[in-house]
């Protein structure tokens, strides 16, 4: 079975089974009625626009039933999904059309005329809004196009937090292994309900919607992010986990049902994205909830590591072990020192993605002929098996010769109470070489000399930021990662290249 056959083996095996919610207006789908859909969109856009296997079709759309109709339209079609950031400009779009030659682009009624705008811009033949009413409901019987393992099924591209995006290529084999990974690290069974907050065009999409489809689970669909909503949810549908970004988890604590909420039914929280300050986890752990730290990237999926409630608490920090079927290893990194323990991770798998698209030398540099795929993320091992990420490779600062890494100092400053997220990066010295400079976001007034007495404590002299700067937020990515290159940018005071 690849992932394009997991939603009609479920209509086989489970067709009257309640398959998703979608929360903002009430609506209830059953597997069977998902698959129907599925179908209906399939064919109308083989009969209507002539879509072909092998096809880019771009989809612009909020978290809805419609975006999952074209996802698994696609998994039966063969065309190749190309899901685009709501949140980019048309110009950002237009590149990305430009580059994977988009044949069709599938909208919603919200985005129309932005869907409208992209078309007048970039050389799209084709454009159709999604209603469910136009092909839910299509007679006749689709005729599914074959699909092998290898051929690719989504070209999702990198939010372009360090430059220009580039397309990673997904293929079945990879959307399949990263569900049947999910699926058995997290035990996930039947019973299992989550609630999906975060965007379908990248993470929400992979985290956890064909796994838990996998084995006939159930799916809370929000149209956007608001905290209060996502906890009343959690307790009326009895969700058995919640995935969602630091930013998320944070803002998920400002809100009354923080408090007020019955959330018993949660098995437990995983956080990915970005490195989870240990006070947040924390206040999760007193709250009576279990928060784990996941790991995973475009290129091999967003689940990668795994580890038990007992371990998260054993192990706060840690990631986790590798998942079934993923290989792990250190590779020497340039002047990443070996005496600390850190070195370049690297994964191998059959949930790795099979490249780029139509960038040959970036291919060749990340993914090695052994079927190694290099990271940039460097990271430690203990010897039970249980990785810590250190930072990226890129960002490691060498000051007078000795290794500083930005992940360890941002921890560090996580752990007071008054600064509500922190961002290092190295900043030219005459004397050194490099030095850190940290920015920060406070919850409460503190003073940079406050901040520098309480990292006394904690941080070698040499790692002390040489210079702190208070701002109101962090420039982020739609994933909610923090674009250290405009924090840069401010610091030198003229764009970095």
């Amino acid at each position: 079975m690849i992932a394009g056959d997991i939603l009609s083996e479920r209509a086989r095996l489970s067709p009257g089974d309640e398959a998703l919610l979608t929360v903002r207006d009430g609506r209830r789908f059953s597997y069977r009625e998902l698959d129907a859909r599925a179908n209906g969109l399939a064919q109308q856009l083989r009969a209507k626009l002539g879509i072909e296997k092998g096809e880019r079709v771009g989809i612009l759309s909020e978290n809805s039933a419609a975006f999952l109709d074209a996802f698994f339209a696609a998994g039966r079609s063969g065309f190749i999904l190309v899901p685009l950031n709501t949140r980019w400009t048309s110009a950002e779009l237009g590149e990305v059309a430009r580059d994977c030659g988009l044949k069709a682009l599938l909208h919603s009624d919200r985005y129309a005329a932005a869907a409208r705008e992209l078309c007048d811009t970039a050389p799209i033949d084709l454009r159709m809004q999604l209603d469910a009413d136009a092909y839910a409901g299509c007679g006749g019987t689709f005729v599914r196009e074959t699909c092998a393992p290898e051929d690719l099924y989504l070209l999702l591209y990198t939010s372009g937090a360090t430059g220009k995006p580039k397309g990673v290529m997904l293929p079945h084999r990879m959307v399949t292994w990263n569900a049947y990974n999910t699926a058995a690290s997290w035990q996930l069974s039947a019973t299992d309900i989550t609630s999906i907050c975060t965007p379908l065009y990248h993470a929400g999409i992979g985290v956890s919607l064909p796994s838990i489809f996998l084995f006939g689970g159930r799916v809370a669909l929000h149209d956007g992010f608001d905290a209060g909503e996502v906890w009343r949810t959690v307790e009326r549908e009895r969700c058995t986990f919640l995935f969602g970004v630091p930013t998320i988890f944070e803002m998920l604590t400002h809100t009354p049902e923080w408090t007020s909420a019955n959330l018993s039914s949660l098995r437990w929280c995983i956080s990915g994205g970005a490195p989870l300050p240990a006070l947040l986890a924390t206040r999760y752990r007193e709250r009576g909830l279990v928060m784990k730290q996941g790991y995973g990237l475009t290129e091999v999926g967003v689940n990668c590591f795994a580890m038990s409630s007992e371990e998260a608490a054993r192990k706060p920090g840690s990631i986790g072990k590798p998942m079934l079927f993923t290989q792990a290893r250190l590779a020497p990194a340039p002047q990443a020192g070996v005496e600390d323990g850190v070195g370049e991770l690297c994964l191998r798998g059959p949930h790795v993605a099979k490249g780029y698209w139509n960038q040959p030398e970036a291919t060749a540099a990340a993914f090695d002929p052994e079927g190694w795929l290099h990271t940039g993320d460097l990271a430690r091992i203990d010897d039970e098996g249980f990785c810590w990420i250190a930072g990226r490779l890129k960002e490691m600062l060498i000051s007078g010769g000795v290794n500083i890494y930005p992940a360890e100092i941002e921890a560090a400053l996580l752990d007071h109470p008054a600064i509500a997220a922190a961002a290092v990066v190295g900043a030219p010295d005459a004397q050194w070489g490099e030095v850190p400079v940290a920015f920060v976001v406070l919850r409460e007034q503190v003073t940079a000399e406050e901040i520098t007495a309480f990292l006394g404590g904690r941080l070698a002299r040499y790692k002390l930021p040489k210079r702190l700067e208070i701002l109101s937020d962090l420039p982020r990515t739609s994933s909610g990662k923090v674009v250290k290159r405009e924090l840069l940018d401010r610091l030198l005071g003229s764009p970095h290249n």
